[in-house]
């Protein structure tokens, strides 16, 4: 069997092997023993237990995996090879469990045959490939590239054939990890401990790799110095030059990011990825038309793409080169399977220069969907910023009408654009009146909660969430918006209602981080800091905003972690620009400021 594939699991998959085995292995001649068994008397009653081969629970688990694979039951067919696989230490029958495990449909069982697969045969590159997969499909960027390392450095021992596809894959993992938001400390450690290895091989693209979660990690003199060396041994690579010239633009070098961009069009003519850093360049430079020539010659040579002339036409917007951006939009509109986002964009460039009419004209034409909504919210904006309100209103409604789906939505809006521009009362009556007609919309009547709150009204905020809750109790929001609110306000004697309503939100919502800050929160009003803190500090791991700083601070120091609160104090200065609570506990607690700054107005 060729490596890397699995056997095939089919109803035609014959049983002989398996009964022929256990016919072998149940052929144990005992010594001294009769061919006849006395009657009444098991003759097997004195034999010691088998334990190697085939014995009865073993075939029977066998038997009941193979048929539950033939009756589809691929759940049951995988967990039973994943036992039998355990029983007899045997590769063949992990390999089998992965298979069934890959038509369950359930990634978690896959992963445990996998892993099985993978400790049962630890040079197999074949099981690191999936785990790999698996790892990226959940977004674990460290444990993706570790199996990603794993099937290069079998392949140093093994001469694999996955080794030149994992080494190669290693730099668009990378960018996909730090596009998602992915630390890089921990993958840099990895890549740098894989480098260290004496035996490591296709050592270029575990360094270009390297290079850029260096830069990532704000160390870019290191990033730079590991590229020169690249160049100085393998120029003929694009992806040097790609990586080169997209550091120099992140650096505000734009000159040296040409430079690196053209020098990788002579190793590779036409490389799109390179057109566009190039162009990108040029526009950092103010060369407009070069750009466009570059991004004509793109065109050109790749096909007019839609999802191309997008990204290039947010290409100049980056740089508010309107005119150049909507000629490469305008041939898109023409078409009856116009992307939507082309008709936002050419929106904004109109509503930009002033043309509100044509503004109007293409966000209207956005379809429902993903941008449905943005473009009704940038149109309605526009008409109110031109002190056009009851056109904005009139929008809104008639929006309202054609668009049942966003009835709600559309109708949250109108409510947001009044309060901005100060008419609460009209803003508060029309939250009414959509209520009087859909008491039980979920969306209006939180954000008349919201309202209230921020005007200092809790039991008219309570009474709607309470309305919330009575419709629908496992709404975790509404149950954690009363809860952390009680907490907050410490009213007295409600503090262990408060803890309930939030713990019940945390069974509903285990990692939603608004959640885990309210709970430790409770928890600390409770007069309990050190339960709080671990609660807090999943909560700021998961989302950093300057609320959780506050609460994590105030426990920190209440616990004596005097170091720790002033550090991340000083964290979350540079981080907000406005920290309301920060400033608020402060003003409380002067002694955690230590080096006496001023807090922000």
């Amino acid at each position: 069997m060729p490596r890397g594939t699995l056997p095939r699991l089919s109803r035609h998959t014959p049983l002989v092997p398996l009964t022929l085995a256990f016919l072998l292995a149940g052929c144990q001649g005992l010594p001294g023993a009769s061919s006849a068994a006395e009657p009444g008397r098991d003759p097997l009653a004195g034999a010691p237990p088998i334990t190697r081969g085939l014995d009865a629970q073993g075939l029977a688990g066998l038997l009941q995996a193979e048929m539950a694979g033939q009756r589809s039951d691929y759940t049951r067919a995988a967990q039973g090879f994943i036992e039998a696989a355990e029983r007899y230490d045997s590769v063949a029958l992990a390999e089998r469990a992965t298979l069934a495990a890959r038509f369950s449909e359930d990634p978690a069982l896959l992963e445990e045959a996998a892993q099985r697969w993978q400790g049962l045969a630890p040079g197999s590159d074949a099981p690191s490939r999936l785990l790999a997969s698996l790892a990226l499909q959940r977004g674990d960027w460290a444990a993706a590239l570790g199996h990603r390392l794993d099937v290069i450095e079998q392949g140093v021992n093994e001469q694999g054939a996955g080794e030149q596809e994992a080494s190669n894959a290693l730099l668009g993992l990378v960018e996909t990890a730090l596009d998602a938001g992915a630390d890089p400390t921990p993958l840099l450690d990895r890549l740098r401990a894989h480098l260290a290895r004496p035996a490591a091989t296709n050592r270029i693209d575990a360094e270009l790799a390297t290079a850029l979660l260096e830069a990532a990690a704000g160390q870019p003199a290191a990033a730079e110095r590991r590229l020169m060396q690249v160049a100085r041994q393998a120029s003929e690579r694009p992806e040097l030059w790609r990586l080169r010239a997209r550091l120099a633009l992140q650096a505000e070098a734009p000159s040296a990011a040409r430079e690196h961009a053209r020098r990788g069009l002579e190793v590779s003519p036409g490389d799109p990825r390179l057109m566009l850093l190039l162009a990108r360049a040029e526009l950092a430079m103010g060369s407009v038309e070069a750009a466009e020539d570059a991004i004509e010659t793109l065109l050109a040579d790749h096909g007019d793409d839609a999802s191309l002339r997008l990204g290039l036409a947010r290409l100049f917007l980056e740089r508010e080169h309107l005119a150049p951006a909507r000629r490469l939009l305008l041939p898109l509109v023409g078409d009856d399977e116009a992307p939507p986002m082309a008709f936002l964009l050419l929106g904004a460039i109109a509503e930009e220069r002033g043309e509100i009419g044509n503004a109007l004209l293409y966000y209207r034409q956005v379809p429902e969907g993903e941008q449905f909504l943005p473009a009704r919210v940038s149109a309605a904006s526009m008409l109110m910023a031109a002190d056009r309100r009851l056109d904005a209103r009139a929008f809104l409604r008639l929006e309202r009408l054609r668009h049942e789906a966003y009835e709600s939505e559309l109708a949250s809006v109108e409510v947001e654009l009044l309060d901005e521009a100060g008419l609460a009362e009209q803003a508060e009556a029309l939250l009414d009146s959509e209520l009087a007609r859909r008491p039980d919309d979920e969306r209006l009547r939180y954000q008349r909660a919201m309202r209230a709150f921020a005007d200092g009204d809790l039991a008219a905020m309570e009474a709607d969430l309470r309305h919330l809750i009575e419709h629908d109790p496992e709404n975790a929001t509404a149950l954690n918006a009363l809860g952390y609110t009680l907490a907050d306000a410490d009213i007295e004697g409600r503090l262990d209602e408060a803890r309930a309503l939030i713990e019940r939100a945390h069974e509903l919502a285990p990692d939603n981080p608004a959640i885990l800050d309210s709970l430790g929160w409770v928890y600390y009003r409770q007069g309990e800091p050190a339960r709080a803190l671990p609660w807090l500090r999943r909560a700021w791991a998961a989302m950093p905003d300057q609320e959780i700083a506050a609460h994590l601070i105030e426990v920190l120091w209440a616990l004596g972690e005097k170091a720790q609160a002033r550090a991340l104090l000083e964290e979350a200065r540079e981080r907000f620009e406005a920290r309301p609570l920060i400033d608020e506990l402060l003003r409380r607690q002067p002694e955690l400021d230590a080096a006496g700054a001023t807090t922000s107005p």
